[in-house]
């Protein structure tokens, strides 16, 4: 694959996710955005390491942990939506902007 098929991929994820961010009012679709976003950034960074380095595993090995830092991160704020939501009853970011502190 060439760069310009990654970085094509990459940019089409990151548009989506930053669409679905912006536009959607449910904390979970927000998430999910995110999610894209930097899977969209994931996939950049791994094209260009394997155009720097096609010869080592580094690259790999990197995006690797980079995105089970993101699933458990996603996790974690799915966590805190779910927490939320049965506390509050809140499942829009309108709602969920009081929490300060």
């Amino acid at each position: 694959m060439s760069l310009q098929a990654f970085l094509l991929l990459a940019a089409a994820l990151f548009s989506v996710g930053l669409f679905g961010a912006l536009s959607q009012q449910s904390v979970v679709m927000l998430l999910m955005g995110l999610e894209l976003m930097i899977n969209g950034l994931l996939v950049a960074a791994a094209g260009f390491w394997l155009r720097v380095s096609p010869s080592g595993a580094d690259g790999q090995v990197l995006v690797l942990v980079a995105i089970t830092v993101m699933a458990l991160e996603m996790a974690m704020g799915f966590a805190v939506v779910t927490a939320l939501f049965r506390a509050r009853d809140v499942d829009v970011t309108d709602d969920a902007g009081d929490l300060k502190g």
